[in-house]
């Protein structure tokens, strides 16, 4: 399985790209948003998401995991295929789909060439609970951080012996009295309280 390329953009389209790693051109689907990011006959990294057929094996390329984490998002969801899912990425930002799917506006969705209204509500009905971290929201940003936080100091403390079950209460209280806290402060702050 190709996880990632890194080579020089040999071609460029706001559809798909060639990417040159050591004289093997890989021809990559890409969304508008990555091709944006691409620039002819500069070095580039990407990552893929291959797909493999009876009749081809298929690259798709991102610039950043995110991007590819949704179009593997959209593509499990029954009737979405790869190209409707670039489709997507190139009409929306991850955050517009993401919002669009918490809120269940379908019509947003259909923005997009090729998803129709059956289409629109299954992807918001399917994506519902997976969307979330996408959404960058003010709340959900600090959200992210402090789980990041969080989830650090309590394998820290694993490592000491430390139960997670014991010291999870604690460091939610503690990041719910400072969302500021650091990942050294905060284990301290739970082992002054074990």
């Amino acid at each position: 399985m190709i996880f990632s390329l890194q080579g020089i953009v040999q071609e460029l389209t706001p559809t798909y790209a060639v990417i040159n790693v050591n004289g093997v051109g890989y021809y990559v689907g890409i969304s508008l948003m990555t091709s944006q990011k691409l620039t002819l006959n500069h070095e580039s990294f990407l990552f893929i998401q291959q797909i493999i057929r009876e009749d081809a094996h298929l690259l798709f390329g991102f610039n950043t995991r995110l991007e590819k984490e949704m179009f593997n998002l959209l593509i499990s969801v029954n009737g979405v295929g790869a190209i409707s899912a670039l489709i997507l990425l190139s009409s929306l930002t991850l955050d517009e789909i993401a919002s669009a799917v918490l809120s269940g506006n379908s019509a947003l969705i259909q923005k997009a060439k090729g998803i129709g209204t059956k289409t629109a509500e299954r992807i918001i009905v399917d994506l519902k609970d997976k969307v979330q971290k996408f959404n960058s929201s003010e709340e959900n940003i600090s959200t992210l951080v402090n789980n990041k936080i969080k989830e650090e100091a309590l394998s820290a403390l694993e490592v000491l012996g430390i139960p997670k079950k014991m010291s999870e209460k604690i460091a939610d209280r503690i990041i719910k009295q400072n969302p500021e806290v650091s990942v050294e402060e905060l284990v301290k702050q739970i082992l002054k309280n074990i």
